[in-house]
């Protein structure tokens, strides 16, 4: 099933390398990833437009202002959390690392703030390292396909990283969002217009639930 899988989703959602989050500098993609903890997309790169704009170098977010810093980054939730993350993490960056991302895992889970789904997006996008990232839509997506049937994202990433091919784990983010954000959303997931129908264990169940729940026309004298 993997197979035929991905071949629709290729065909549906062909991958040329982009990212949804709008970056110049590795640390610029490793701070919205953060950023993008519990909001859109969207909304990150509205804020890390003007964010990146006001402080375009690491150093300048040890130096800010901390209640200036949560300002900015207010639209995105969890703003005092994640403008500590922030500076904390530049001061990191900066003074162990001389203001170079490090690829490893370990050393970006360390970092405040960056748990797997963040550094699996940096060694992806940055460092082309074979990297499953997980999110809420790959994780949904994932189980009604019946690729997985955990909910803990690690657990997940692990299971995509067992039965799909290794030049795909990059790939595969983007494509499982994509088909969420389209089709299979949280609510009133489009079954009946999906291309995966054939392959998909829940929308086959939904699909018959419907047409067992749907009234019956009456037959002509």
């Amino acid at each position: 099933m993997p197979r035929k899988l991905l071949q629709i989703l290729d065909a549906l959602y062909p991958w040329d390398g982009t990212c949804f989050l709008e970056y110049e500098t590795p640390w610029q993609l490793l701070f919205a990833t953060i950023l993008s903890a519990q909001c859109t997309d969207e909304r990150v790169n509205q804020v890390t437009r003007t964010l990146f704009a006001r402080l375009p170098a690491l150093e300048d977010y040890i130096h800010c202002d901390y209640e200036a810093l949560a300002a900015l980054v207010r639209p995105t939730g969890f703003f005092r959390v994640k403008a500590r993350n922030l500076q904390q993490t530049a001061h990191i960056l900066v003074h162990e690392y001389g203001g170079v991302l490090p690829s490893d895992i370990d050393a970006l889970t360390a970092l405040p703030g960056v748990g797997r789904k963040t550094a699996n997006v940096v060694r992806g996008h940055i460092f082309h390292l074979p990297s499953v990232t997980v999110d809420t839509h790959v994780g949904r997506v994932a189980r009604r396909l019946g690729l997985t049937l955990q909910t803990d994202a690690v657990k997940i990433e692990f299971d995509l990283m067992k039965k799909l091919p290794r030049k795909y784990w990059i790939r595969i983010n983007q494509q499982l969002i994509s088909h969420g954000r389209a089709v299979c959303k949280s609510q009133r997931p489009r079954c009946g217009e999906c291309a995966l129908i054939s392959l998909c264990p829940y929308g086959k169940t939904a699909l018959g639930n419907t047409t067992k729940n749907s009234p019956k026309k009456e037959s002509r004298p």
